[in-house]
């Protein structure tokens, strides 16, 4: 058997111009024709590299979560509970307003909320993702209450739905225009509210 032809392009380079036009358009909003003239490459490059258009917007979230909202995983590694909540809130203001932002907004929380039933699995699995991130929190909140950084009487599990509540909500406020401002004196409000 012999070997293909070797690519003539930097597959992670390309990826970052889809991830662009995904973040812009959103999964249903971004056709292949746009998708193949952002990367500069052919629906048969773009099949042989990446796969379908479902797997690209999965690798381009990978690469999201890795460079643009890395926040979220360092987040699980503050020393206290509050700094976590804090780390999580003041990062999804950061990326979510950022002059590099091509849409404004999370990639997560926006990518395939508005989508049809040809597009349910990818809206599902950015779900399952919300989902994950929000476990995690949640057992990082665990961790504090054993630890005593919380009250013993904390509620874990609400505490990380909230706090990945005003993360999405902020999301959903800067792509509608909120200014960094704005979205942190949110986060003050938020973070106010916390347990002691």
């Amino acid at each position: 058997m012999t070997a293909g032809r070797p690519r003539g392009f930097d597959i992670d380079e390309r990826l970052d111009r889809a991830l662009r036009v995904f973040w812009r358009q959103g999964y249903e909003g971004a056709a292949l024709s746009d998708l193949t003239r952002a990367m500069g490459i052919s629906r048969p490059s773009l099949y042989a590299a990446y796969g379908n258009k479902e797997a690209l917007f999965d690798k381009a979230i990978d690469r999201y979560l890795d460079a643009y909202a890395r926040h979220v995983r360092e987040a699980l590694d503050e020393p206290t509970a509050r700094a976590a909540a804090e780390r999580l809130l003041r990062g999804a203001v950061e990326v979510t307003t950022s002059r590099d932002n091509p849409g404004r907004g999370c990639l997560v929380v926006q990518g395939a909320l508005a989508t049809g039933e040809q597009a349910g699995v990818v809206r599902d699995k950015l779900a399952a993702r919300r989902r994950a991130g929000e476990a995690d929190l949640c057992a990082r909140f665990e961790r504090a209450r054993a630890e005593g950084d919380l009250p013993a009487d904390a509620d874990a599990a609400g505490l990380a739905r909230y706090v990945a509540m005003v993360s999405y909500g902020i999301s959903v406020q800067a792509s509608g225009g909120a200014t960094p401002d704005d979205l942190h004196r949110v986060v003050d409000v938020a973070l106010g509210s916390w347990p002691t």
